[in-house]
């Protein structure tokens, strides 16, 4: 599985909350990988996707973002639809599913009991993400993705912005002072899916959009 060169060690201690329910799981699921997921695609990329937290019975079962839940269905079909991605998403890291110059991660790279990173554990993270941000802008990152209004502002709080001076809407097109250009989404959440915030066609408009931009 490709990863990122800079990623929160598997052993990583600095959270105590997320590091006692990692603990839990590991005896609850011992078969999950039970460690904050890597990230998913090359430091090359030219888009980097920021999604939350790794799901318990997805991403932090399976090791790859998005992978193995009901918002990884919906992201990685988009993506395959939309030239993004190639091969088969099969729910498991040894599928065949290929990114196209994307890289995928998330603002809390550990699974947070409830799905609910508390400020604290997302501002303890944050660091591996200023990380990696700034890697992958010195080679060629040029688009990030925001996935629901949690990883916008923290995107944002990543480069000391002021939220108010871009604030999180659907399809938002963000240039930012770095020469990064930022692009919000609703989550592709289930619940957002089910109730219809977020429609396969909002969804693939993004998409679409983001090729336009690239």
């Amino acid at each position: 599985m490709p990863t990122c060169a800079i990623d929160a060690p598997l052993d990583c201690a600095l959270c105590p909350r997320l590091v006692a329910f990692r603990q839990d799981n590991q005896t609850k699921y011992p078969s999950f990988f039970n460690a904050p997921v890597p990230s998913f695609g090359s430091d090359n990329a030219a888009l980097l996707i920021v999604g939350l937290a790794p799901g318990l019975k997805g991403a932090n079962q399976t090791g790859r973002p998005f992978t193995g839940d009901y918002a990884g269905d919906t992201l990685f079909e988009t993506m395959l639809k939309t030239g993004f991605a190639s091969g088969n998403y099969c729910k498991v890291v040894s599928d065949t599913l290929h990114l196209h110059n994307v890289t995928i991660t998330n603002a809390v790279r550990c699974v947070p009991p409830q799905n609910k990173p508390t400020t604290d554990e997302i501002i303890t993270c944050r660091p591996f993400l200023i990380n990696q941000i700034e890697l992958m802008q010195s080679k060629n990152l040029r688009i990030l993705l925001s996935l629901g209004k949690i990883s916008h502002d923290t995107v944002l709080k990543t480069f000391g912005l002021k939220l108010s001076a871009f604030p999180f809407t659907h399809k938002a097109v963000h240039k930012l002072p770095n020469g990064l250009t930022l692009v919000d989404s609703y989550h592709c959440s289930r619940y957002n899916v089910n109730t219809g915030r977020l429609t396969e066609k909002m969804f693939l408009e993004v998409f679409e959009l983001i090729k336009s931009l690239a």
